[in-house]
């Protein structure tokens, strides 16, 4: 398929990709591409926040760029990139607009899903359309369920031999400025399948009522659903990484904790090039320069040391959850889930502790809108709402204690 005959948003005026997006070549490219768009997108970041103007030109660059694509399997003809370099380019992007960070985070978990559970022709046919630059959005919560998995979009077959599915969905982040729509769906006996259409498909309807205090221009607003015929070739029976032993869950959790990373390294690097350049130094400390502060170096340390912690242990993770793909066992599934529940804890902790110590160092005039370093705080506090981390503490504790594996689903 062509990336002429999938469609934009009708509620915004989006240029096609005139050309295919770039194929990046290795490793190092993806992350010298994706530090040298961090650069771009930090320049217009505060302004955005501020006007809630969703970021569409920022993301056809990043879409384009290649980036969304670095994890095809090389047979496929992509990258096949290792978690570590996909951390990577989430924490750079992440750290210059937190939006931005995530607007990606589902396109990679539909790309880990297809490679888990979709028969080779439909890897072929979604794996070429990221290739070719095709976003991938999300229809995957509900409001209002007995808890997160209790869902009720429904998929039924249809007289021609496809399927229909009818529901509402929210925090659909992303989905308003993709072009494809992967909607989780549960069928007669409970199991979730994945039904993915094209953004314009009837009976779709994407609105964007994302209110949140942070993560503004995430677009993660609703999704209806009524009588959206989905082809069979477009459903992907995704009950089945859960019901063997796959890395699809810490895949989905790691993704997470990569982009609170991007948020705590954000707000550190805000908070020093605050400081260096308008902090004054206590009148009780007989110094001339804040930066001279024992106090605030011993702060600012302490916030390094916690970053650089999360980020070894989330590159552990990274180094698991490759493991896992290679060797699908129990044991290393488990291990990949473990290292990425101690990655989450340690990064939601560490981008929250930064959003709010940067306060504290700058001094009051950094609470002026001018500056709008406010957004560090809101984006890691919405975000790092994805999922408590006291659950995250309970898995490895229970481990630890009681030698109890993990469950595998998308939240542990």
């Amino acid at each position: 398929m062509s990336l002429s005959s999938i469609a934009e948003p009708e509620q915004l005026v989006l240029s096609q990709p005139a050309r295919p997006a770039t194929r990046v070549a290795s490793e190092a490219d993806a992350v010298a591409a994706a530090t040298a768009l961090a650069a771009e997108f930090r320049r217009g970041a505060v302004a955005r926040d501020r006007e809630r103007r969703l970021p569409i030109e920022e993301l056809y660059a990043y879409s384009q760029s290649g980036l969304w694509a670095i994890t095809v399997p090389r047979q496929y003809g992509g990258l096949g990139a290792s978690h570590r370099t996909v951390a990577q380019v989430f924490k750079l992007i992440a750290a210059a607009d937190g939006s931005l960070g995530q607007l990606p985070q589902n396109h990679f978990v539909i790309l880990a899903h297809l490679a888990l559970d979709a028969s080779p022709a439909q890897q072929r046919f979604f794996f070429d359309l990221a290739l070719s630059g095709a976003r991938f959005g999300n229809a995957f919560s509900e409001r209002g369920g007995k808890h997160v998995a209790d869902f009720k979009t429904l998929i039924t077959a249809a007289d021609d031999g496809g399927h229909v599915v009818n529901g509402e969905k929210f925090f659909s982040t992303g989905a308003l400025l993709a072009h494809w729509i992967p909607i989780v769906t549960v069928d007669s006996d409970g199991r979730p399948h994945l039904a993915v259409v094209p953004r314009d498909t009837p009976g779709l309807t994407v609105i964007n009522d994302w209110s949140g205090f942070g993560q503004r221009t995430t677009a993660s607003g609703t999704v209806r659903l009524e009588q959206v015929r989905v082809p069979a070739a477009q459903v992907v029976p995704i009950w089945k990484a859960f019901d063997r032993p796959t890395a699809a869950g810490a895949i989905s959790q790691f993704i997470q904790a990569a982009i609170d990373a991007g948020l705590a390294r954000g707000a550190l690097d805000d908070t020093l090039d605050y400081v260096r350049r308008h902090t004054r130094p206590w009148i009780d400390s007989g110094l001339e320069k804040a930066t001279d502060d024992p106090y605030l170096l011993q702060q600012i340390g302490d916030i390094h040391i916690r970053l650089r912690a999360a980020e070894a242990v989330l590159d552990l993770a990274a180094d698991a959850i490759d493991h896992a793909l290679l060797h699908p066992d129990q044991h290393n599934v488990a291990q990949a889930s473990l290292l990425t529940a101690e990655a989450k804890v340690l990064t939601t902790e560490v981008a929250l502790l930064a959003s709010n110590r940067l306060f504290e160092l700058a001094g009051a005039r950094a609470t002026l809108e001018e500056h709008g370093l406010d957004r560090h705080w809101r984006n890691a506090r919405v975000h790092t709402l994805h999922d408590p981390v006291r659950w995250k503490y309970h898995i490895v504790g229970n481990h630890v204690v009681n030698g109890v594996a993990p469950p595998q689903h998308p939240w542990s």
